[in-house]
Parts: C-alpha cells; sequence; structure tokens
C-alpha cells in the first residue's frame, strides 16, 4: 500500500539573502514524470548551506530557497518515467539534484560539471524540510541495512572527500595532509584515507580538533594556531621528511590554499575542495615546475563515486562523529558553524 502523504509540512525557508531562516510550514511538492519525493529522515549541515544564507558565492541561489543537500530518507512517490527506483526504497538527496544526461560532461561520468544542473539547497529547494524531491538518476541508492541518521553526512561531505583522495593519486602507504581535518569534511576524509591505506596528517586548531582526528586515526597533528612554522612541522611529520605525497584541502579560510605548495612532497599533489568566499589560489611557479607539483581541483563526485563512498560506510570502516538535533535548532548550528565551534559534522532531524 501507498504510503500516506501530506499535504503540509515543516521546513527551514531562507527568503532573502542574508537570513535569517525561517522554520514554517510549506506544501509539499508532487514529484515531475523523472522525478523520485523522498521523505527525509535526517539532513546533514554542510558549510555550503551558511554560503547559500550569505550569498557569497558567484553563483545565484533560488529564493526563497530551502537548504540543504545530505538528505538521507525513504522514496513515498515516484514520476511515471521511473522504473529503477522503488516506493519504499532508502535513498539520498546529495549536492547534485539533477542533470542533462546528455552533453559531453554527463556521458563521460563528470555529470557534476553539466551546465544545466540542479544544485540540491541552493539553485532548487533541499533537504531541510520532510518531504523533498530529486532527480531519480541522480538519487543515492543506500541499502536498507544503513542507519539513515548516520549516513546522512556521507551524502556530500563523505563523497566529496572520497573524490578528492581518488584525485590525489596518493596510494596506499602513502601519507595525505589533510587541512581543516578537524571539521565536518576533514573529519570523514581522515577515515576514507585510513580505510583507502594512507597515513593521515591532520592540520587544524584546537585541543577539540586534535583529539578528534587522533580518533579518527590521524597519526600526527599539526595546530596552525600554535605552530612557529606549519611548513616545517608537517614535513617534520613524515617519515623521511620530505613532506606528504598529497594534500587535501577542505580548509574555510584562504591562508591554507597559498600555504599548500610549501611542504607537500615534490611530485606530490594539492586537491582544493573547500571554497572559502572569494579565496585564490597561490604558488610560486618556478617551484612548482621545478619539484613537479600539482595543484588541483576536485568537486563533489559522480554516480559511481557515490556507490563506493556509500559502500565503504556499509562495510563499517566509516564513522561520521555527528551531532544529531532537531531542524528547528538549525540556526543555532549556522551560528556554531559561523563561529568555527563545530568538530565533526552536524545532523538535523527533520520531525523535530
Amino acid at each position: 500500500m501507498a504510503p500516506s502523504i501530506p499535504k503540509k509540512q515543516m521546513a527551514q525557508v531562507i527568503e532573502k539573502t542574508g537570513g535569517p531562516i525561517e522554520y514554517k510550514e510549506i506544501d509539499v511538492q508532487e514529484p515531475g514524470p523523472d522525478e523520485v519525493l523522498v521523505n527525509v529522515k535526517y539532513s546533514g549541515v554542510c558549510h555550503t548551506d551558511l554560503h547559500a544564507i550569505n550569498g557569497d558565492w558567484p553563483i545565484p541561489t533560488k529564493l526563497p530557497l530551502v537548504g540543504g543537500h545530505e538528505g538521507a530518507g525513504v522514496v513515498v512517490a515516484r514520476g511515471e518515467l521511473v522504473k529503477d527506483v522503488e516506493i519504499g526504497d532508502y535513498a539520498g538527496i546529495k549536492w547534485l539534484n539533477g542533470s542533462c544526461l546528455s552533453c559531453e560532461f554527463c556521458m563521460q561520468s563528470d555529470e557534476p560539471l553539466c551546465g544545466k544542473a540542479l544544485l540540491s539547497g541552493y539553485t532548487v529547494d533541499g533537504t531541510f524540510q520532510q518531504y523533498a524531491i530529486a532527480k531519480a538518476a541522480h538519487v543515492a541508492r543506500i541499502p536498507k541495512d544503513v542507519d539513515l541518521e548516520k549516513i546522512a553526512p556521507i551524502l556530500c561531505a563523505g563523497i566529496t572527500v572520497y573524490k578528492g583522495l581518488k584525485e590525489s593519486g596518493a596510494r596506499p602507504g602513502q601519507t595525505v595532509a589533510i587541512v581543516g581535518a578537524g571539521g565536518g569534511l576533514g573529519s570523514i576524509a581522515c577515515q576514507y584515507a585510513i580505510a583507502m591505506g594512507l597515513e593521515v596528517i591532520a592540520i587544524d586548531a584546537g585541543d577539540d580538533k586534535k583529539t578528534l582526528t587522533e580518533k579518527m586515526g590521524a597519526k600526527a597533528f599539526v595546530d596552525f594556531s600554535t605552530s612557529k612554522d606549519v611548513v616545517k612541522d608537517v614535513k617534520g611529520a613524515t617519515a623521511d621528511g620530505l613532506g606528504p605525497h598529497a594534500v587535501l584541502l577542505v580548509a574555510v579560510s584562504e591562508k591554507p590554499f597559498q600555504q599548500a605548495t610549501e611542504y607537500v612532497r615534490s611530485k606530490g599533489t594539492v586537491v582544493a575542495i573547500g571554497l572559502p568566499a572569494n579565496a585564490y589560489l597561490r604558488a610560486p611557479v618556478f617551484d612548482t615546475v621545478i619539484r613537479c607539483i600539482t595543484i588541483k581541483g576536485s568537486y563533489v563526485g559522480n554516480r559511481k563515486d557515490t556507490a563506493e563512498a556509500i559502500e565503504f560506510f556499509r562495510r563499517g570502516v566509516i564513522n561520521a562523529p555527528i551531532k544529531t538535533v532537531g531542524m528547528s535548532e538549525l540556526q543555532n548550528v549556522y551560528d556554531l558553524m559561523a563561529q568555527g565551534k563545530i568538530a565533526g559534522r552536524y545532523v538535523v532531524d527533520t520531525s523535530k
């Protein structure tokens, strides 16, 4: 029997750039022919959601807007063209809500680069609501034996850092430095890196971040707020003193993006993932060339990356450090995020 779907639901809505968000009742939408309606049970909270409120990225948001793009829930309705997703399936709504599936990028499995991409919680309404819509081709397929609360952050943070680690080219036994390692992306990146056979140098600030990254399995911690020489300390944390083979930049400030090439190993790779507003990468041309350093960006993941990231989680080798609060408390989470006081990841329960 098909589940009963209400006409109204609770959601967190942004009416204007800069906020505030408003917790209020809105209509439940009906899925289009190629879409599914997901009863979102839990949604992770990402730094991107704060950028969506502040409007400080060079991509305009829709307004009014329901934010959120790490929604885990149950499919309760589907369009007439959808044949491969069943009512009752567990599904995840990711940052990439949909794409054209026919352009050059989509055809070569680079659908996040599609010029017609729909972005959850940014250009289309996202997952800070009890019922959300996504293109069926792009919802994450979540196994029934997976905890929806715990997997929510994997749908953006997990997929994103897993893809970044793949893009780094780092091989088992090598070392990766994760900048911003104590945050939502970084703490999960530590676990994926270790699951992929890498050693982790965590770079962040504060004892709480140090404790968290040690719990996540990092072999060393460099506190950039107290270190007198971050470059020296990062290199010194590697066995031969030559620096890490790869650097993952998941920080939310600009300086780390301009410092990473100084401590990455020759022939190493710096992968930019975090998106601090109005920031620039900078590296000395001479040093970059003669040391054969690669600098690249990595932007979320495709559908195959998603399935792989979820499988790591299903096997039990990834355990995202989360704190769950009611969706009605979302503004408090944003306040903590803006102050840099969050270690790990917050998840909201849409029923509270």
